[in-house]
This record gives C-alpha cells, sequence and structure tokens, in this order.
C-alpha cells in the first residue's frame, strides 16, 4: 500500500501485505488505519510512521487455512476497540487492546459487508438475509432481504439499516426489522 502526494512532498509505503487489499477503516483514536487483504490477513499501521504495529490472522491456527482466507469486509466499533474480519464465511471478532479474537461465526455463505451496531454486528453477504450477531458470536436474528446477493449494509444514527446488493435493489430496514421501502438504483 502506497500513501503520497505530489513528487514535491512526502511519500510513505506501507509493506507487509502480499496480496491485493480488499478494505480499510480508519482508527481515529490512535491515528491508525486498519486493512484487510486478499493475503488473509488485517493489519494495524500507524499512520505516521507507515509501520505495522500488528497482524491479525483470523484463520491462523485453524481448519480453515488455504480455503478462502481473503479479508474481505472489516469494521470498528464506535470505540475503535473491536474489530470485526469477514473471511469467506467466517467473522471473526477481535479485542485490539488484548489482541485476542472473542468470537468466531460461521455463515452460510461468504459475508461481504459488516458494520458495529453498538455492542451487536450487523453482516450481509451472498445470500438475501441481514444477519445480526453478539460480540460473542450469537446469531439474534435473520432478516429476509430484497437483493439476493447483498453488498453493503449501513445503519444510520436513527437506527435505520440500509442494505444494498445484486440488481441495484436497496432495502431499507427499521431498527425493530421491519421493511421501511425497497427501491432499484439502476443506470440510465
Amino acid at each position: 500500500m502506497c500513501l503520497f502526494k505530489e513528487s514535491s512532498r512526502i511519500k510513505m509505503v506501507f509493506k507487509g501485505h502480499s496480496d491485493y487489499l480488499h478494505c480499510i477503516v480508519a482508527r481515529n483514536s490512535t491515528n491508525q488505519i486498519v486493512t484487510g487483504s486478499e493475503d488473509g490477513t488485517a493489519r494495524i499501521w500507524d499512520c505516521k510512521s507507515g509501520k505495522c504495529i500488528k497482524v491479525i490472522d483470523p484463520v491462523k491456527d485453524k481448519q480453515l487455512k488455504g480455503v478462502i482466507s481473503c479479508v474481505s469486509c472489516i469494521t470498528l466499533d464506535a470505540s475503535e476497540s473491536w474489530l470485526a474480519c469477514g473471511s469467506g464465511q467466517n467473522l471473526s471478532v477481535w479485542n485490539l487492546p488484548t489482541s485476542e479474537c472473542v468470537s468466531t461465526i460461521s455463515s452460510h455463505s461468504p459475508i461481504q459487508d459488516v458494520v458495529f451496531d453498538n455492542n451487536q454486528i450487523l453482516a450481509v453477504g451472498a445470500e438475501p438475509l441481514l444477519n445480526r450477531f453478539d460480540i460473542n458470536g450469537m446469531t439474534l436474528s435473520q432478516i429476509q432481504c430484497a437483493p439476493r446477493s447483498a453488498f453493503s449494509v449501513s445503519l444510520h444514527p436513527s437506527g435505520v439499516i440500509s442494505v444494498g446488493g445484486y440488481g441495484g435493489l436497496v432495502d431499507v430496514i427499521s431498527q425493530f426489522g421491519s421493511h421501511l421501502c425497497t427501491f432499484c438504483c439502476q443506470g440510465l
């Protein structure tokens, strides 16, 4: 990964991942970024030095290694102390201050996006479901969605959830799980 400005300015190269990046999130409270890569790891980087300060390997020492090791999505909670990593059909939840994986959640299909909702995690993927998990990995709810494959989940401060996916479909869901509306975004 490379961070740079005009040729007259400083160029910073972040070295460590051995394959393509899939996702990035800022950890503003510590001036760090977290990246997820096709090499199967998430890495925490110091933005001032460009050095990798922590490597998180969601499938290390597990039978899953080699099956699907790509870290396809990551998210931080509001305190920036918890990290959720989607890797194939698995979602791992990490306590960053202790560098411990507190839970691994298995899904029926690949997870494509995640977001924290307080101490819960919303996840969508290659099936038409919005999954809600607690931080320990327990499934709290599954809500049927319009997109048959969901690529993105977003949470509004009011609690309204948007799920976007295949065919340009967007499903808007209330904080109580009822569908508010579904619309289609199509190009001209």
